[in-house]
């Protein structure tokens, strides 16, 4: 083992400029640290960090395979190389984490121009047409037959009593005048409107033809009117069951009652007639209605313009 103290052997020792650097390294390493404890850690005060200090080295300390400034001959020159700490700047204020805002959607701002949505257009359908009948006609009608059954009647009440001596030129108006006030004529003339108005509600807008062949159930209801009125006549309510029965057995083959027989179906086929004619054109009515109603659901509701908001 060799002395170290031996002569001979060159003993090297520490020099000035290797403490100056390791004391450099030690401030910067320093300085760093303390950078990130101050970002990691912020102080809530804002806190005034002054500057570290700048640390010169003699420029004759510095070797020189470290200065930037070394000549090409043998004597490195001098470098002037200063080491700068950069400072560690502390916000003023601590950073705080702002809450997130979040927007509703209704409170973001339409655009300007925006295109209505088509509303929907509700059209009531047409509703179908009510066919018309005939049978207020054919009652209104039936007042005028029965008008003229009553004149009818009345004339041939005069006739016969003429025939019969009962009336005579002397005496003719006032037995007509005393024939407008009894039973005997008007209880036949309103059976024989009651029979024509039911049989003008049963054919309605029916055809003539029904009028012609119904008519003579009208004709026998006006034969029994007749009867009905000698029995308001009498009256029947101060009769007995036998007087009754004899005054319907006197009245079944007198020529009155036959002629409220032939003028009631006369009657009815004549004005029948009219209420059939009106009833073919309620029908042609009633089927253009029903045609135009068919042609309105066909071509459906008409297109109604509607302005754009």
């Amino acid at each position: 083992m060799s002395d170290p103290n031996a002569p001979g052997e060159p003993v090297e020792e520490p020099t000035e400029v290797d403490d100056v650097v390791g004391t450099a390294n030690e401030g910067l390493a320093d300085a760093e640290a303390a950078r990130r404890e101050a970002v990691v850690e912020p102080e809530p005060a804002p806190v005034e960090v002054a500057e570290a200090a700048v640390v010169e080295p003699a420029r004759d300390d510095i070797p020189w395979y470290e200065r930037d400034d070394v000549p090409l001959d043998d004597e490195p020159a001098a470098v002037d190389r200063t080491v700068v700490m950069e400072p560690t700047i502390t916000p003023s204020e601590p950073v705080v984490d702002a809450p997130t805002q979040v927007v509703a959607p209704a409170a973001v701002a339409a655009p300007a121009a925006t295109t209505a949505a088509p509303q929907p257009i509700f059209v009531q359908a047409p509703e179908p047409p009510r066919p018309r009948g005939n049978r207020g006609a054919a009652g209104a009608i039936g007042l005028l037959a029965a008008l003229s059954f009553a004149v009818l009647y009345l004339a041939v009440m005069v006739v016969i009593g003429l025939i019969d001596g009962s009336i005579t030129g002397s005496n003719i108006g006032q037995k007509t005048l005393e024939a407008l006030t009894t039973w005997a004529l008007w209880i036949p003339v309103a059976v024989f409107f009651l029979a024509f108005w039911l049989l003008g509600a049963i054919v309605n807008r029916g055809r003539w033809g029904l009028w012609v062949v119904f008519g003579l159930l009208v004709g026998i209801a006006s034969y029994g009117g007749h009867i009905l009125g000698q029995l308001f006549q009498a009256p029947f309510w101060t009769l007995t069951a036998s007087q009754g029965e004899e005054i319907v057995k006197s009245q079944l083959w007198v020529p009155l009652a036959f002629a409220a027989f032939i003028i009631g179906r006369e009657l009815t086929i004549w004005f029948g007639a009219w209420i059939a004619a009106r009833g073919k054109r309620v029908t042609e009515l009633n089927y253009e209605a029903q045609r135009e109603y068919e042609r309105t659901l066909e071509a459906g509701p008409p297109i109604i313009p509607t302005a754009q908001g």
